[in-house]
């Protein structure tokens, strides 16, 4: 379907949803002028994702609150989250300073992540229409899971082109950006915003296919303590892969609240389908692509799967009156892990040195890699400032850390070690966002936002026996942006909205040194300006159709301008920035009492995607940089049903297609390019996402105290880049191809002229069948039990990496 195929189909969409019959409208619920203040104007809010034990959120604008200039020392209005005038919540309360000024979006609330058991950020986002998570990482990026990284795509949009916030402050990890979206973990979120496509600009850059934000709790009463502890079991019940604890302690007094959490989750390991069929005995020698000494994956527990995180979260915030608030947040979190290995021996991007390879009889050496630490923290300051009856200003200012060590190992035993690879990474920055209402009708907003990254990288050998540190090499580089953006709501009547926001955004390399001395390496400054628009129309009390169009760029990190993949790639200082142009049209309504449905059309057109393609050359992969041009599209659809007072029916589907122009880029490649690499660049596939997805739930409040859920997540196929010895790109026994033969680990594979392109498999679709019993012996006090994957069915989100079988878990709470 063409772009202007597609717009003409978003366009009827809207005019059929306009034409609509207004007949339930309610004035009260209107959005107008003088109805809605600068800090409040949310003309269009984010479909929520709620858990069945909580009332379906009215998914209307937030309205205009009565403030009183007198100096008492009255408490704010109960925010999302908080006791409501019928005496209900909506779970934790939220801490409205830290979310993103968002235009539509969804949200999962703290009770959805509880109740679906969803420990991690992935696994919590995964539940939303239009977002898909990969828990071993983007195969494109991540050497198909070598790194046991997990991203998230949002509408087609990987976690470079999707920033990452927690409380609002960015998180960005200086050099690659390569955030590892299983670190963060979710119980004492109270929610996740996410935006898809349209990025406010007053969020500062990047943005350019969505944006993710971790909303901490906020105290809502007097005193308020939570506690839960809960396990993980094997799908024979034979023993405990996994157990977790969180604790919340908080309070809100007049005049301030403070509040404190922290979680924990440790993992042995996880379980593997009994499906999963294991390679081969690793003693079999090479022949056929067995390397002696390879520890094959032989099902059971999945090797090598362990990790613990931990997070603590604290806050303090003073609320002077009913408008301000000032608060300083610290976050700290810690992670280790190890990295399962590909079940059939990855050689493609494996640790590649035939020295070591001659003495540990290992050939190619796969990514013997280890994790010690993953750490990041920040320590920053929010505040909102009421200016008159018709201003705000808020501000932010943080100070980001993120540790990192990769350990390299070059024996399956993990004895041999000859490097460590230790980060030590800042970030500080701010912005400053100020908003007034003009006129009764109309709302300017503007905000100014500065980030300077720093980068220390450390390269520490060893010697084997025992292991003892020889050198340290070490690389600095650091960079520094800015962005100035102003944004414009304007209420054209009481049922229109018309928003508009432009952006200029800059981005400067300041440093760039290896062992204290200045690289030749350029060092660019870039700029791009970025600009969106929105129309929100309400045609009845809970119905509204909306259009919006954003066009927004994303810098290239500085991994991908100076990274050489070990030698596996040519530096290119000067990446220019790629650019998503997002187009959408979307409708929301209740249709009858219980019955809540949002739906949504987007295109996405995008320019200078910065993409790696895969090639060999003696005798080892390569990886080509590229720029093709091309775009994303598909539609969503999500639906809540209270079906009766004790069964509520839920879920969403989406579909999404993307379609880069490989071909036009191999064509667009440098004079000359070998015709090998050109073929491989040409016939480059899209990875790691299925054209269709959906997640549906059932509740059923069995008794008063006991509530059965039963989930289902499906998608299908999706494309994976080959890695094994089964890839075209291992193509010979080393270096020289002379030493070709069945005993040098390399597959035993000879070169066939022409032939290094890189192959893909497909590797299936899934459906997993998920159920939980919540009981409540208490008002404070219940427990769970409940499975996933129901079946056992073995499946894959990279090719190599199979993920978790039936597992059963046990989960108690406590609230006060």
């Amino acid at each position: 379907m063409s772009k202007f195929a597609y717009v003409a189909l978003c366009g009827a969409a809207m005019s059929l949803a306009m034409s609509a019959p207004a007949t339930a409208q309610d004035a009260a619920a209107m959005t107008s002028g003088g109805d809605v203040t600068a800090d409040q104007a949310t003309p269009l809010p984010p479909v929520v994702v709620e858990a069945p034990s909580q009332p379906i959120a009215r998914r209307v604008a937030k309205k205009k609150a009565t403030v009183s200039t007198a100096p008492a020392a009255t408490e704010p209005a109960p925010a999302e989250g908080e006791a409501t005038g019928a005496g209900e919540t909506r779970g934790a309360g939220v801490y409205t300073l830290g979310q993103l000024d968002m235009i539509g979006g969804s949200t999962i609330t703290n009770e959805a992540m509880y109740t679906f058991n969803r420990q991690s950020l992935g696994q919590a986002v995964n539940l939303l229409p239009g977002v898909t998570w990969l828990s071993t990482g983007a195969p494109s990026i991540n050497s198909s899971g070598s790194r046991n990284e997990g991203d998230i795509f949002v509408r087609g949009f990987n976690r470079f082109q999707v920033p990452l916030y927690m409380d609002g402050v960015r998180v960005y990890l200086p050099a690659d950006n390569r955030i590892d979206m299983n670190r963060f973990l979710t119980p004492d979120l109270a929610e996740v915003q996410v935006a898809k496509g349209y990025v406010s600009v007053l969020n500062g850059p990047g943005g350019e296919g969505g944006a993710i934000n971790l909303v901490s709790r906020k105290p809502t009463k007097e005193y308020e303590l939570e506690a839960r502890v809960g396990g993980v079991f094997d799908g024979d019940l034979g023993s405990m892969g996994q157990w977790s604890m969180y604790g919340y302690t908080g309070t809100r007094q007049k005049g301030y609240y403070a509040q404190v959490s922290g979680t924990l989750v440790d993992q042995d390991h996880f379980d593997m389908s009994n499906s999963f069929t294991p390679a081969g005995p690793g003693t079999l020698g090479y022949a056929n692509g067995i390397a002696q000494g390879f520890p094959y994956e032989d099902g059971g527990n999945r090797d090598r799967s362990d990790f613990r995180d931990w997070r603590i979260n604290t806050k303090v915030g003073i609320t002077p009156n009913a408008s301000d608030e000032y608060s300083i947040n610290y976050t700290k979190q810690a992670g280790e892990k190890n990295s399962p290995l590909h079940v059939n021996r990855q050689i493609v991007q494996g640790y590649f040195n035939p020295t070591f390879s001659a003495a540990n009889n290992n050939g190619n050496n796969v990514r013997y890699w280890t994790w010690p630490a993953w750490d990041t923290s920040s320590l920053s300051f929010l505040s909102k400032t009421k200016l008159g009856d018709a201003s705000y200003i808020k501000t932010n200012a943080y100070y980001n850390t993120f540790e990192n060590t990769v350990s390299f190992f070059i024996n399956p035993s993990y004895t041999n070690q000859p490097v460590d690879s230790p980060y030590e990474d800042s970030s500080v920055g701010g912005f400053i966002e100020m908003g007034t209402d003009l006129i009764p009708m109309n709302t300017l907003k503007g905000a100014i936002h500065f980030r300077k990254d720093t980068h220390d990288e450390h390269n520490i050998n060893y010697t084997y026996a025992p292991p003892t540190a020889t050198a340290v090499r070490f690389k600095r580089q650091a960079e520094e942006g800015w962005s100035f953006a102003v944004e414009d709501t304007f209420h054209a009547t009481r049922y229109l909205d018309i928003v508009g926001g432009v952006s200029y955004d800059t981005n400067e390399v300041l440093e760039f040194k290896e062992n204290g001395v200045d690289s030749p390496s350029a060092k660019p400054s870039i700029d791009a300006w970025n600009w969106q628009a929105a129309a929100i129309y309400h045609y009845s009390r809970d119905g509204r159709v909306h259009a919006d169009v954003s066009s927004r760029t994303r810098f290239p990190t500085l991994f991908e301008r100076y990274s050489t993949r070990f030698d596996a790639k040519t530096p290119d200082p000067n990446v220019p920035p790629e650019r998503a142009t997002n187009y959408e049209v979307g409708v929301s309504d209740t249709l009858f009492p219980g019955l809540h449905v949002s739906s949504a059309v987007f295109y996405s057109d995008i320019e200078d995607s910065i993409q790696n393609a895969f090639t060999a050359a003696n005798g080892m992969a390569s990886i080509v940089g590229i720029k093709p041009h091309g775009h994303y599209h598909g539609a969503e659809i999500s639906a809540d049903w209270d079906a009766t007072r004790t069964l509520r029916v839920g879920g969403n589907y989406t579909y999404i297609d993307r379609d880069l122009d490989f071909a036009g880029a191999a064509a667009s490649l440098p004079v000359g390019t070998d015709l090998a690499t050109r073929n491989a660049v040409a016939l480059t596939q899209m990875e790691g996402l299925p054209r269709n997805k959906a997640f549906f739930y059932l509740a059923w409040k069995a008794t008063n105290q006991l509530t059965l859920t039963p989930s289902l997540e499906v998608a299908s196929d999706r494309t994976a880049l080959v890695t094994s010895c089964a890839s075209t790109l291992v193509a010979t026994g080393g270096n020289n191809p002379a030493t070709i033969s069945a005993t040098n680990g390399n597959c035993a594979k000879s070169v066939v002229p022409g032939d290094l392109r890189p192959s893909y498999v497909n590797i299936g679709s899934y459906a997993l069948l998920n159920f939980r019993a919540d009981y409540d012996f208490t008002e404070n006090f219940s427990t769970a039990v409940g499975v996933t994957n129901l079946l056992d069915q073995n499946y894959a989100f990279a090719d190599g990496f199979p993920e978790a079988g039936r597992q059963f878990y046990a989960t108690a709470r406590a609230k006060f």
